[in-house]
């Protein structure tokens, strides 16, 4: 599992203003750092990519480099991730897209969010048979949205590995998870935080993506 702010970097200047309740009115601030963390994510998952070697020419001789040559497919999980996958196809260029429509019903009391109810009613996805892919979803609370998305997802085939990509995390999430997947796959968080509170939210997070993002939903 890889946790971006547990080593110092600017990255941690960007989590920070999108957590504090000030700096986080600025909803172009906010869309511009959740895409930068994506960027940032999409890096360090290249390191992990299978890697040929290839000879460019240059105008004065060539070279040997080293490039990822895995087949991509970018999940984006609408509708709080669209900048955060913006992170990530600004990187991978060449890699396909998926997208999944899915909500959480919201309760009106604590009480009644014991079980969370997630609704998942759009996918459009290429082919992910033996592909490498990418979820990218700002939040991972619950995991139930992102274990619902993967069991849709399998539908269009078998991947090599997925990607979880989260901006912020909680342990609960990720170990619905760890009991759930079967296939291969791997964490990369941008931050884990302390845990969820009475309303599956997670603490001390920083509220509603979506929201902040592109303004409240009715």
């Amino acid at each position: 599992m890889f946790i971006l702010d547990q080593t110092p970097s600017i990255a941690n200047q960007f989590i920070a203003e999108m957590r504090d309740e000030t700096v986080q009115k600025d909803r172009m601030r906010f869309r511009t750092n959740l895409t930068r963390l994506g960027e940032i994510l999409a890096y360090e998952i290249s390191k992990s990519l299978t890697i040929d070697t290839r000879i460019v020419r240059t105008p004065l001789g060539k070279i040997n480099i080293q490039i990822p040559s895995d087949q991509l497919v970018i999940v984006s999980v609408l509708r709080a991730s669209l900048p955060f996958y913006q992170g990530f196809i600004n990187f991978y260029d060449q890699a396909e897209s998926g997208f999944i429509g899915a909500y959480r019903e919201e309760k009106s009391t604590p009480a009644d969010n014991e079980d969370i109810h997630i609704n998942l009613n759009y996918l459009a996805c290429p082919s992910i048979e033996d592909k490498t892919v990418i979820i990218a979803d700002p939040m991972l609370a619950t995991g139930k949205s992102f274990l619902k998305a993967i069991q849709k997802l399998l539908g269009h085939g078998r991947p090599k590995i997925i990607h979880i990509a989260a901006a912020f995390a909680a342990p609960e999430g990720i170990d619905q998870i760890k009991n759930n997947l079967e296939i291969p796959y791997r964490f990369w968080l941008g931050a884990l935080d302390e845990g969820l509170n009475e309303l599956s939210y997670i603490v001390p997070g920083l509220g509603d993506a979506g929201d902040l993002a592109f303004g409240p939903k009715l």
